[in-house]
């Protein structure tokens, strides 16, 4: 290689622990002596006393990189996929995901949701975290929590909330392997695209085949089965949405839960057939014509 390939990241040590993975992997793959990784400050790092849907929403972990790598600064950039937001500029693609780990939530500061103390206060920014946690006790106070992972590992060790929710992918990704209490999927659904590295390059270019070399084709099928839901629903930061999608036999199975704020309604539903938009779109369709209209003005109803 010509010159040293260049990765643009955050720079949480969650951020730069997954650039590592991506840098190792096309070292491995490409057989390179070394890969720059180069950090990027976004605005979601600067910002965290706000909830981001009151603030820009998921670009603010986004745009930052987006303007290094179409200006050529670098020449690749690696995301948690759940942070990305849907509708991303044309320039850009999404070369590569890493095989996915572990989907899952952890719960930290107790046992199970049903074991916090009547009134605890449990900390969170997501939307989705806030009413699958008030659907099943309405009696948390629910107050917002950003940060990186230790600097809400902190505000939990010091008393300003009682428990907190974190990805069981960050936390096992930092070697915090004994930290929470992973939540089934089956009561808790995650967020779209919740566990997934990926590496997006400009569309045209040569840096978009020598990222395609470490693609896990399942699992990027089945982000962007979820990512696809996301867009026919119409989803935005304010919209508590779950979705998983799993790939067996040659089809995707899509599961998806929608809910209003405070969980106090909430749909599901599920469908298998081939990967892409049409099973995406035929689940968001059949989800927003049995909610209710407390949940489909949060999203395209």
């Amino acid at each position: 290689m010509a010159k040293t390939f260049r990765l643009g990241t955050r720079g949480s040590p969650l951020a730069l622990t997954q650039a590592g993975m991506v840098r190792d992997a096309l070292m491995a793959a490409h057989g390179w002596d070394d890969v720059e990784i180069v950090v990027v400050r976004t605005t979601g790092d600067r910002v965290q006393d706000r909830a981001l849907a009151e603030i820009g929403g998921k670009a603010l972990w986004t745009k930052e990189l987006d303007r290094a790598l179409l200006a050529g600064e670098v020449d690749a950039c690696v995301h948690s996929m759940k942070d990305v937001e849907t509708i991303r500029p044309a320039d850009i693609a999404i070369a590569a995901v890493l095989p996915r780990a572990d989907v899952r939530d952890r719960l930290i500061g107790a046992e199970s949701i049903e074991a916090l103390p009547q009134g605890a206060v449990v900390g969170t920014s997501s939307p989705r975290r806030r009413a699958q946690l008030l659907r099943r006790r309405p009696d948390l106070r629910i107050v917002l929590l950003r940060g990186n992972v230790d600097s809400r590992l902190g505000k939990l060790a010091v008393g300003d909330v009682d428990a907190t929710l974190l990805a069981a992918a960050g936390l096992e990704r930092l070697e915090r392997h004994d930290t929470g209490i992973p939540l089934s999927v089956d009561m808790t659904l995650p967020a779209p695209a919740q566990g997934a590295v990926g590496v997006e390059t400009l569309r045209e270019g040569p840096a978009r085949d020598l990222i395609k070399v470490i693609d896990c084709a399942e699992t990027h099928r089945c982000v962007l089965t979820e990512r696809a839901l996301l867009a026919a629903l119409g989803a935005t930061c304010h919209s508590p949405v779950a979705a998983l999608a799993a790939w067996q036999d040659g089809e995707i199975t899509l599961t998806a839960e929608l809910l209003d704020e405070d969980g106090t309604a909430h749909v599901t539903g599920s469908m298998s057939g081939p990967a892409g938009d049409p099973l995406a779109a035929a689940l968001a369709a059949d989800l927003l014509e049995r909610a209710p209209p407390t949940i489909r003005r949060l999203f395209g109803g």
